[in-house]
């Protein structure tokens, strides 16, 4: 069982998954007393890389890379292996919450191991975030209840590249790497990372903050995405929003300035994440199956909200290709 994405690397497909194994432990729920939407956490797991021929299906490698009694076990409609793998195609790096980060070869062979201690999310839902890939540089966000931080290792040993404290509570939000032109006209990729209180973008050298915003709500879940220097965010727990923010010259506090292109308090995303394709933007409305299709650049309506027939509580974010 495993909710993260497969993802490819040459001819493999690598997926994760958490397998218990016995014997049975007295059943006890992750998260807080009186919280019911969380699995129980009665065994200890396995977790496990795998890689998959993309060709002929064939399993060609399993690796235990921990067994251990988690501390969550995560909300009911997630996993314990949540977040998805990165590849850079000679390498792949998985990612386990408390249960450590992971480089792996392409036989299967573990190349380094992290473990960031014990990370305490809120409700005890578990981790979500995946890590994403840039270079040489691995982002990995570790907001929590206990402490949140964002560490950028080196992908070819696991060590610290740099790491930067956040004043945030638990986001379940993938960080990504964009790349933009500084004043020289230097391409300069940076980080970008949403919280409850702040999205923010910090130079993936250094690791200083280039520019922030606020105006999210908490449980941020959904990744941002970025095309033509504009970035949109959206969250919907104790309120709908969705800000689209135009970063060309961006510096400093964005938050209610000339930077902030629109912005949308109704059929906001929760867990999927949006879709930006041929600069047209879509996001479902938390996870009904309403998806609304604006102008990026915009925001308006093309044609706006648009049905998805018999589907419903979907978790997955869209995708496109090929004009599809």
């Amino acid at each position: 069982r495993g909710h993260s994405s497969p993802v490819l690397g040459a001819d493999h497909v690598f997926v994760t998954t958490a397998i218990p194994v016995g014997p049975k432990l007295p059943p006890r729920m992750s998260g807080r007393p009186g919280e019911h939407d969380n699995l129980p956490i009665d065994s200890k797991y396995q977790f496990v890389v795998m890689a998959v021929d993309r060709h002929q299906g064939t399993i060609l490698w399993k690796r235990v890379v921990r067994e251990a009694v988690p501390l969550e076990a995560g909300h009911t409609t997630g996993s314990l292996a949540t977040a998805s793998p990165v590849t850079d195609g000679k390498f792949v790096y998985a990612y386990f919450g408390a249960q450590g980060v992971y480089c792996l070869d392409l036989q299967g062979n573990l190349v380094w191991e992290r473990d960031f201690g014990p990370m305490h999310t809120k409700h005890g839902h578990g981790h979500g975030a995946s890590p994403a890939l840039y270079s040489d540089s691995l982002v990995v966000n570790w907001d929590h209840e206990d402490g949140s931080f964002l560490v950028v290792l080196d992908k070819r040993t696991g060590k610290n590249l740099w790491r930067r404290d956040r004043q945030e509570d638990t986001s379940w939000s993938s960080p990504i790497v964009i790349v933009r032109k500084d004043r020289q006209g230097v391409d300069r990729p940076q980080v970008v990372v949403c919280g409850t209180n702040r999205v923010c973008g910090y130079d993936l050298k250094s690791g200083d903050v280039l520019w922030q915003c606020a105006g999210m709500s908490s449980n941020v879940v959904a990744t941002p995405v970025y095309g033509n220097d504009m970035l949109y965010v959206g969250s919907s727990y104790e309120k709908k929003i969705l800000m689209a923010i135009n970063l060309q010259g961006a510096q400093g506090d964005l938050t209610n300035t000339k930077h902030m292109a629109w912005t949308r308090i109704r059929g906001t995303p929760y867990v999927p994440s949006m879709l930006l394709y041929d600069d047209a933007l879509y996001f479902l409305t938390h996870y009904q199956n309403l998806m609304t299709r604006v102008d990026g650049p915009s925001g308006k309506d093309q044609p706006g909200v648009i049905r998805l027939g018999e589907l419903g509580n979907i978790y997955s974010s869209p995708v496109a290709a090929n004009g599809h």
